[in-house]
């Protein structure tokens, strides 16, 4: 019995994830950050808030991450809020496995805005317009941002969780 319970680890013990390379960097340069437990594969996952994202991405593009693989959004259930995701690579010639980061930017459902990255990483362009089109994400400062999947008059985020999907559309001026 005694030595079942010297294996047990208080609740407050087990929330506390180490830093990764990447968030001792951020947090040596005095950049505000989170550091969230990784994903299954090992990819350090950071947090960063909406007001913090631009000034972190422009020293992770410094810091030699000039690939954005991906961005995306999650909704993390009806009443709760929605996530950009940002997955970042170092790409160069002579590295045998590539270094990856995962930013998420955590908003809330009322008004989920967040900067534009489109002007560190041209490939966020039709990500972040997706992401706006399904999710409802507004990125401020996207040169184009506007629907890309659904018809422009189309109302509300498809893939929100509380998402009602209309009985029909009507397609208008379809000839």
């Amino acid at each position: 019995m005694a030595e079942e319970e010297s294996n047990l680890v208080p609740a407050a013990e087990e929330s506390i994830v180490a830093a990764g390379q990447v968030s001792q960097w951020l947090t040596e340069n005095g950049f505000d950050h989170e550091s969230l437990a990784p994903d299954v594969n090992g990819v350090e996952i950071i947090k960063v808030a909406a007001d913090f994202l631009l000034p972190t991405a422009t020293a992770l593009y410094a810091y030699g991450f000039n690939y954005l693989q991906f961005q995306g959004g999650i909704d993390l259930g009806p009443g709760q809020e929605l996530v950009s995701v940002y997955h970042l690579v170092k790409v160069s010639d002579n590295a045998v496995k590539p270094e990856e980061v995962r930013v998420k930017v955590f908003l809330p459902r009322e008004n989920p805005s967040v900067p534009s990255v489109y002007w560190i990483w041209k490939t966020a362009d039709w990500q972040e317009r997706e992401s706006y089109d399904m999710y409802g994400i507004i990125y401020e400062g996207h040169p184009n941002l506007k629907r890309i999947l659904m018809p422009e008059d189309w109302v509300g985020w498809p893939l929100r969780k509380d998402y009602i999907s209309p009985d029909f559309y009507e397609l208008q001026d379809a000839y």
